[in-house]
């Protein structure tokens, strides 16, 4: 019964707040767009603790510069970004071009200042990911990117990519990581909710100055093994280490068409 409410409640809000949003992107400025989204993010947390029986544990603020900085997250579900956006201030957010293709959410993206790149990845994505993400570092902005790029299940893992690095070297901006064991409770496939006390924690930023192949250990380190204690500590199982998964593949143009 609790996760019916939850789901049903959850659609309601977003079908609401992506109304809002839009109509909001048309006003000038970005703080409109920002607000709905806001507000949207606090709904849902709330829906998250009154209506599933999940509240979520925020820990690590004290990790977090001051000014501008990249928060790197472990990704479990779409909970993970509600809590971002309810709890940092000026928060701007990398995404695949996927999103784009959903009615209103183009324009909603363009407003407030999204990071859209190409979820193919590459050296144009790349080099989309720099172009856009200037004008965000110029203007004082924090940057939230899943380094993995997919929604991962707990105890898994996808390959992390490089254009955290990227960033953090092109804007001298800090590297905040965030593990999270949110998918215990909330796992993105599934309609159903478990009850509980989930935690979201900041980490200590990594050390600036590091080469690639260092800071992307360090930062695949650090997240996942933060993110397998937090995993033990809900479950009541021992750590485990992540398994390594491929991505999901996208369908070729011939299956899509076929299934069309």
């Amino acid at each position: 019964m609790r996760s019916a409410l939850f789901n049903a409640y959850y659609w309601v809000l977003s079908i609401f707040y992506g109304l809002s949003a839009a109509l909001s992107a048309l006003l000038p400025g970005r703080r409109p767009v920002t607000f709905a989204l806001r507000l949207y993010s606090k709904r849902m947390l709330w829906a998250l603790r009154t209506l599933a029986g999940i509240k979520v544990e925020l820990k690590g603020q004290e990790n977090l510069p001051k000014g501008a900085f990249i928060i790197a997250a472990k990704h479990h579900s779409w909970g993970d970004g509600f809590v971002m956006f309810a709890n940092v201030d000026n928060l701007s957010f990398v995404t695949g071009d996927h999103l784009e293709k959903f009615p209103l959410l183009g324009n909603i993206l363009k407003k407030f200042g999204a990071i859209v790149v190409d979820s193919c990845g590459g050296p144009e994505a790349r080099a989309a990911l720099s172009k856009s993400a200037a004008q965000v570092a110029a203007e004082g902005r924090r940057i939230l990117i899943y380094p993995e790029g997919h929604l991962a299940a707990p105890g898994e893992r996808f390959r992390y990519r490089t254009g955290v690095y990227h960033m953090s070297q092109d804007f001298g901006l800090p590297v905040v990581p965030v593990a999270t064991n949110l998918g215990c409770f909330w796992k993105q496939q599934e309609a159903r909710k478990t009850p509980g006390q989930a935690t979201v924690e900041f980490l200590p930023a990594l050390p600036q100055g590091l080469q690639k192949a260092e800071f992307m250990k360090l930062l695949e380190n650090t997240v996942e093994n933060r993110t397998n204690e937090l995993i033990a500590q809900a479950t009541g199982q021992p750590v485990k280490a992540s398994v390594l998964v491929d991505p999901p593949r996208k369908p070729s143009a011939d299956e899509a068409e076929a299934a069309a």
